[in-house]
């Protein structure tokens, strides 16, 4: 994989439909993990430790895989509550396991017409594990997009890794099997593209630094402050939107944003956005499908 490196301010100005200036999206992640592993290695039974003894893969972690369970028992539904309320769409992403095992969040996110995004097959399984391995990285791509597409009757088009670990092979085999979009690129605030062997892809980024996990999680805010820094940002971004579109991605977990303390921040944080002119409340499929509409006039135009 390969992408030109262009500092925004020497970037052509790119649109959004009808005028809009700001894409928000609001990514829940809707993620499921094992248990347990056939290992004596530390395994993180509930992604990230909350507690900081790790265990053997083949020992119960219970108190980190309750931790993030408590997500898809509970907190899924309070962010469904929100998102029912003030009439926004976010979108999902799903693990396949996520729509095998834990089929009644999947419903509820189609019910709602949210569009989902595959997100590899169980949470703990990173395809960095086959960094020097394509075909079993491959085999594990498509085997997630097979479960996806019988349990979602959803056509996948694009893909976020889990725990973000892609690698250099990643992009290739998605644009081999049809997918027009890929978000574990997190270096930018506009779409670009990403050049492989079999054809281009669009880098849609995902943020591990607008993402409640990092900011509530490993940095400790409060749910004030988690507001105030989402608020922050789409300032910041809805000011610069005027000469150049521009992206905002919203990273959300369940067993996070989803606790009854915190659930406020999103709350609030919608209330506002909504009352801004030329905010786009997009699904990464229409921005895919309006960057490769204008791509040549926006960073291709450099070549």
């Amino acid at each position: 994989m390969e992408y030109k490196y262009v500092p925004i301010p020497d970037r052509g100005r790119l649109r959004w439909p009808d005028g809009k200036r700001l894409a928000i999206i609001i990514t829940i992640n809707l993620e499921t993990w094992d248990l347990i592993k056939d290992t004596d290695r530390p395994y993180y039974a509930g992604g990230p430790s909350v507690l900081p003894d790790l265990l053997p893969g083949n020992v119960p972690d219970f108190p980190n895989y309750m931790w993030r369970e408590y997500g898809q028992r509970v907190g899924i539904w309070r962010l469904f509550d929100v998102f029912d309320g003030l009439n926004v769409k976010p979108e999902c992403t799903v693990n396949a396991q996520t729509c095998l095992r834990r089929a009644p969040m999947v419903k509820g996110a189609l019910e709602r017409g949210f569009k989902l995004i595959p997100h590899n097959f169980e949470q703990g399984e990173l395809l960095t594990n086959y960094f020097d391995d394509p075909e079993k990285e491959e085999s594990v791509i498509k085997k997630t997009l097979e479960i996806f597409r019988q349990t979602t009757n959803q056509i996948p088009d694009g893909w976020l890794s889990s725990s973000l670990r892609g690698t250099m092979n990643t992009a290739e085999i998605l644009v081999r099997h049809g997918l027009k979009f890929y978000c574990d690129a997190m270096n930018d605030d506009q779409p670009y593209l990403i050049d492989t062997k079999s054809g281009p892809i669009v880098s849609i980024p995902y943020s591990n630094e607008i993402n409640d996990f990092t900011l509530l999680t490993r940095r400790g805010h409060t749910t004030d402050e988690f507001r105030d820094i989402l608020l922050e940002e789409l300032s910041v971004l809805y000011d610069e939107s005027k000469s150049s579109a521009r992206l905002m991605n919203i990273g959300l977990h369940p067993h996070v944003t989803g606790r009854a303390y915190r659930i406020r921040a999103i709350r609030e944080f919608l209330t506002e956005a909504l009352k801004l002119d030329g905010i786009w409340w997009a699904s990464r499929s229409e921005i895919s499908e309006s960057y490769l509409s204008q791509h040549l006039n926006h960073i291709q135009h450099q070549a």
